[in-house]
């Protein structure tokens, strides 16, 4: 690993870790501040799918902090023990993100379609880019080889980079429709509207700098790549 790539890597790591951080501090506050409509998660998730017309999905409590996810391949709104049965900002505002990602394939949102079918080729390249990628830095070092080898990892961490590109709109949307949905079902006041946007936001964060990160590691490898095949 090159010192530049080295220095990406750590920077956009302590990054990330600050962004995880001021979530969990963020959800960890909100969870302590009860929704004056004292619905828990599992109702408001509910709620929020029949009010858009959405009658087969289900709404279902899984383990783990924060593990919130919609499945679109099962259907399912999965809410973590804490947002299931939570009636606080914090259980509103991601009950209601999850469901704007159910909103979001129920209307087929473009964007939302595109990341599902990157799904496949992001599962093979998160996997062995970085090997391959090495291996081409590496044989570049040493005696100075084809970079093709370097390329082919480009190419395939290129797609993980479109991935999370892709992630960035889809995770904006969701959160500005149960904002919306949040307000006009009058789940929350307005000062509550307020911290549950702020839960959101930083949730939104943590995906801003997953793709910088990988944006930034991806364009070094490519100035990596045309400094070779510029000397050859």
């Amino acid at each position: 690993m090159t010192p530049s790539i080295m220095i990406i890597s750590v920077v956009f790591m302590l990054l990330g870790m600050l962004a995880q951080y001021k979530l969990k501090s963020k959800f960890t506050n909100y969870s302590k501040v009860p929704t004056t409509s004292g619905l828990s998660g599992k109702e408001i998730a509910e709620k929020m799918l029949r009010d858009s017309a959405i009658y087969d999905v289900q709404v279902v409590s899984v383990s783990g902090f924060l593990s919130d996810h919609y499945d679109p391949t099962k259907k399912t709104v999965n809410l973590s023990p804490d947002v299931y049965e939570g009636r606080t900002v914090s259980a509103a505002a991601v009950a209601a993100h999850e469901c704007g990602h159910a909103v979001q394939h129920a209307t087929a949102y473009s964007m939302l379609t595109l990341r599902s079918k990157l799904v496949p080729a992001v599962k093979i390249s998160s996997t062995i880019s970085q090997w391959i990628i090495m291996a081409g830095i590496g044989m570049m070092g040493f005696g100075g080889g084809n970079p093709t080898i370097l390329l082919v990892g480009i190419i395939l961490f290129a797609a993980s980079t479109l991935f999370s590109i892709v992630t960035l709109p889809v995770e904006f949307d969701a959160s500005k429709r149960a904002l919306a949905w949040l307000d006009t079902a009058s789940i929350t006041t307005t000062d509550e509207h307020t911290k549950a946007k702020d839960a959101l936001t930083w949730a939104a964060m943590t995906y801003v700098v997953a793709a910088l990160a990988s944006i930034a590691m991806l364009v070094q490898y490519v100035m990596m790549y045309l400094g070779r095949t510029s000397n050859d």
